[in-house]
């Protein structure tokens, strides 16, 4: 017996003979950010998380917070995850929705890792890249920055967690 996938584009039998051997069916995808979910739900990570976005699997809302004894302690960022059809076999696009003052974040929140590029791997899972995102906040890679502003104030740590603590520390409450 046939089983038909709803979910999956349709294509006829001549289109599909051509298809290239990477694709990936949406059904199957769907199964791998599903089973990412759990496990990064029942991982006991401290420090990050990430959920579907509503009804649809392919897009995420992460967070993570700076690590200690850095200079993004205490801070907490927000991030967007967008599962492309061709996952895992390419990365998801990743970008920072809360504004990050670091070297390799541009102002658009765009992320210069090379694990979401040219060194992405299908054994990466959405929790290996937001463990990866959240190292790189403390050890930045200043010979490629995105960010050349953050990148030349890396080496005076003190100016540099000034900046951070002015743009992102929240106002002391009053009473």
């Amino acid at each position: 017996m046939a089983t038909v996938n709803y979910n999956a584009p349709s294509a006829t039998p001549t289109a599909a003979a051509a298809a290239p051997a990477k694709n990936v069916d949406t059904q199957s995808v769907l199964k791998r950010l599903q089973s990412e979910l759990m496990a990064l739900m029942m991982s006991g990570e401290t420090g990050i998380s990430a959920f579907p976005e509503e009804d649809n699997i392919f897009c995420w809302k992460g967070t993570i917070t700076g690590s200690k004894d850095t200079v993004f302690e205490g801070t907490e960022y927000k991030l967007s995850l967008a599962f492309p059809n061709s996952y895992p076999f390419k990365p998801p696009k990743v970008k920072f929705e809360t504004t990050c003052f670091h070297p390799n974040v541009d102002v658009y929140g765009n992320i210069c890792l090379d694990i979401l590029q040219d060194k992405w791997s299908s054994a990466y899972d959405v929790r290996t890249i937001l463990l990866s995102i959240q190292s790189l906040l403390g050890e930045p890679n200043i010979s490629s920055p995105l960010n050349t502003q953050a990148a030349q104030m890396w080496s005076n740590q003190e100016e540099y967690r000034k900046m951070v603590e002015k743009l992102y520390k929240p106002p002391a409450a009053t009473a």
